[in-house]
């Protein structure tokens, strides 16, 4: 081998016109590396071309004759990794196909074109970069590690990381330049995505690529996830685990307030029941309320089992009510208020007018921004539905409506109708009090009778003796 080189060495150097550039190429491990080799003048004849690998010999030549080599490396039960495409000689482009590269084709290769008395050498340095993860699908909450090799390492190259195509910082990240640069982070669903690594150097960037996706409890996808809900309303708190896993042992808690780091856990509501339906996911653990109350807001916090691990997902529910205030007496004006037990996050309040015609159709009608609308409620102008719609950064929160139905004979005829109503209320209160009394008469009577009618035979004996004692008095007198 030495011998190989030594001999090269002096034909280059009794050659006339020899040229040596070198060129860094980076390429992803798996893909296709093209190692650029340009003739610098016009060939007469047909050249040798002989492409190297430091320390490595042939990986492919070309004699004048037009036989081809391969090197033993490059060549697996028939399948050549490696060509030449002859079709772009005649622009005097000379340049290397690698195809499927591995981290051992990473190295310096040499590409000498031989006419005559020309020589024209090319050196080009081929750097493989390779992202891995310690596993493909981590648990939620296990520890997680992303690494960038890049094989050789270039002394003094700029490493950087994309997640999703937007840059990453890594909070642990190595000061020296070594072959593997590792991100080490607690697997959270931030961290699923495309993660990227991109190395410059000498004004030369590469960059590979590998997908890491986190199993767990994927809606909602962080803790402190707001649920917005309206007083009477039916609500969903969201439970939903990857796709595959099956939870045991599901739970859920209402936190009680007051406990950050580490809440105790409380009654859930008495309308709190768990969604199951025959076409929902295994992985589905939602629950829901059939009617919200104000009373139900706070924490909630929905637990399961999932290979020996223990995974949670804390939410807010926040309520949402209209307060109105008393009606004036002279205008029926009322004041609506917008009020939500968390406001935090809350941007914008809109109050829109839905109107229903008679044909059942709705239309809405923006009125005015702010937490608080005055309206008439005696005018048939705004008469059915007001909604107050809520918004945060990401568009709308939720909505909350209040129902105005104007009362007929409110505006103009109280006052005029309060004597008559007086005096129906009087005459219909005598009247019956005549007939309570007459009932109560009609109840003595009654109960006088019967108790005459307790003893007929005693009666009998009574009217018998009179009868004789008359009979008696009779007879006296006629003797």
């Amino acid at each position: 081998m030495l011998l190989e080189y030594l001999v090269l060495g002096v034909i280059t150097s009794l050659l006339t016109g020899a040229e040596c550039e070198e060129t860094e190429v980076f390429a992803e491990a798996g893909s296709q590396a093209v190692l650029p080799c340009k003739g610098s003048h016009s060939y007469h004849m047909s050249p040798c071309i002989v492409w190297t690998k430091a320390k490595k010999g042939t990986v492919w030549r070309k004699d004048r004759s037009g036989l081809q080599y391969w090197g033993s490396n490059w060549t697996s039960k028939g399948v050549r990794r490696v060509q030449c495409p002859h079709s772009r000689f005649e622009r005097n482009d000379f340049s290397l196909q690698i195809n499927n590269v591995r981290e051992e084709d990473g190295g310096q290769y040499s590409c000498r074109v031989t006419d005559g008395h020309m020589l024209t050498e090319r050196l080009v340095m081929l750097r493989i970069i390779k992202v891995s993860v310690s596993s493909s699908v981590p648990m939620w909450g296990s520890d997680a590690s992303i690494s960038c090799q890049v094989t050789p390492w270039p002394q003094g190259a700029s490493l950087q990381w994309t997640l999703n195509n937007n840059t990453f910082k890594p909070r642990t990240e190595s000061a020296s330049d070594t072959d593997v640069h590792v991100v080490r982070e607690k697997a959270t669903l931030k961290l699923s995505g495309i993660w990227t690594c991109l190395v410059g150097y000498r004004g030369k960037e590469g960059r590979a690529s590998a997908a890491l996706t986190v199993k767990g409890i994927i809606t909602p996808p962080t803790d402190g996830t707001k649920v917005y809900a309206a007083v009477g309303s039916a609500v969903t708190l969201p439970c939903v685990f990857s796709s595959g896993l099956t939870p045991s042992n599901p739970v859920w808690e209402k936190l009680k307030p007051g406990f950050l780091f580490y809440p105790a856990p409380g009654l859930l509501p008495a309308s709190f029941s768990l969604s199951s339906t025959s076409s929902q996911p295994l992985g589905d653990k939602s629950g829901s309320l059939r009617e919200v109350g104000f009373e139900d807001e706070g924490r909630y916090r929905c637990s399961g089992t999932v290979d020996q691990q223990q995974l949670t997902r804390n939410m807010q529910l926040v309520v949402a009510k209209i307060v109105s205030s008393t009606p004036l007496k002279k205008t029926g004006s009322v004041t609506l208020t917008c009020q939500l037990t968390d406001a935090k996050g809350v941007t914008d309040y809109e109050w829109v007018h839905v109107v229903s015609d008679l044909n059942g159709s709705q239309s809405v009608q923006s009125v005015q921004k702010g937490n608080t609308l005055s309206i008439d409620t005696t005018s048939e102008e705004n008469q059915g539905e007001w909604a107050c719609r809520f918004y945060g950064k990401d568009g709308v929160l939720g909505n909350v409506t209040y129902h105005n139905q104007m009362m007929s004979g409110l505006s103009g005829h109280t006052s005029s109708q309060t004597p008559h109503n007086t005096a129906a209320v009087l005459g219909l209160s005598l009247f019956l009090l005549v007939l309570l009394l007459i009932l109560v008469q009609m109840f003595k009577n009654h109960q006088r009778r019967k108790k005459i009618f307790q003893f007929p035979a005693l009666e009998t004996i009574v009217h018998t003796n009179s009868n004789e004692q008359e009979e008696r008095a009779r007879n006296q007198e006629k003797m």
